[in-house]
């Protein structure tokens, strides 16, 4: 039986609807194996093991035959691929409980598999973003937060930028048709901040004024 554990969201991915004026112009979730491999160190962790049988091999035919020795090798490898494998399986529950959101005012990410969030960031909380984009398309696009914005890097992790503790930049990890996806985010995070605000400028007298928008 297909159960969804997200069947209360009243817009996939959302928390709750959308408020008059928002629309929403992209959503997607992480590539598993891309994520696996970009968040998790696939290869870095399935490479170790295969060193290990290397080096264990290497050693064990000093006495042995090398037939007889390549077989000490082989539990560094089953053990190698029961590690890949667990990543994967992180990996694609991670990816399946991601939902990344932009909207023409925001962006929107529901993260987490066991413990479940919705981080909210108008694009005025976002100073900049990068766009990191492999040759099958799949890529990063990470968001650098402005001002006083904070979030939590353990938090958020793996939908991260790695390594920035400090200023934690939160992330679309592994995501198709990235170039697509960041030109997106431009294109609305500057049609967003282009737009005039319109605040009460003299209380006593209900006098409407326009500024720009910060």
């Amino acid at each position: 039986m297909n159960h969804d554990d997200f069947k209360f969201e009243p817009i996939r991915g959302l928390p709750e609807e959308l408020p008059a004026g928002e629309e929403i112009l992209w959503q997607g979730s992480p590539n598993p194996m891309r994520l696996a491999k970009d968040a998790l160190g696939l290869n870095w962790v399935i490479g170790y093991f295969v060193v290990l049988a290397i080096w264990r091999v290497g050693v064990s035919a000093v006495e042995l035959p090398l037939n007889a020795a390549m077989g000490h090798g082989i539990p560094f490898l089953i053990a190698g691929l029961i590690a890949g494998l667990l990543l994967i399986g992180i990996a694609t529950i991670q990816a399946r409980s991601t939902v990344y959101t932009l909207t023409n005012k925001r962006v929107c990410m529901r993260i987490g598999a066991a413990l479940t969030m919705t981080l909210n960031l108008p694009y005025v909380c976002i100073g900049s973003a990068q766009a990191a984009v492999r040759k099958s398309g799949l890529g990063t696009v990470t968001f650098q937060l402005s001002g006083e914005t904070r979030l939590s890097y353990l938090m958020t992790w793996p939908h991260v930028r790695p390594w920035y503790f400090s200023r934690t930049q939160p992330a679309f990890r592994a995501i198709p048709d990235a170039a697509r996806v960041a030109a997106i985010f431009a294109d609305a995070a500057q049609t967003r901040l282009s737009e005039p605000k319109v605040s009460r400028i003299d209380p006593d007298h209900g006098q409407i004024g326009i500024v720009a928008a910060e």
